[in-house]
């Protein structure tokens, strides 16, 4: 059982439209905006033309494990 938390996260996340989402991070001064792009999108049925790409979440997390 953990006795201290160390840190908490303090995140907030903003639907904008469809996959498109604004993300408030923590030590960051403008917010990180997280969609779907090329096969994700497709995989999702996401109209390329309706909504611009943007990093996912799950790219977010790769890029977080290989650091």
């Amino acid at each position: 059982m953990i006795r201290d938390i160390a840190y908490t996260s303090q995140v907030r996340i903003e639907r904008i439209q469809g996959p498109v989402r604004r993300a408030h991070l923590p030590a960051e001064q403008s917010p990180v905006m997280f969609g779907v792009h090329s096969e994700i999108a497709e995989h999702y049925g996401v109209d390329p033309e309706r909504f611009a790409p943007h990093a996912t979440t799950l790219d977010y997390v790769v890029a977080a494990a290989g650091g």
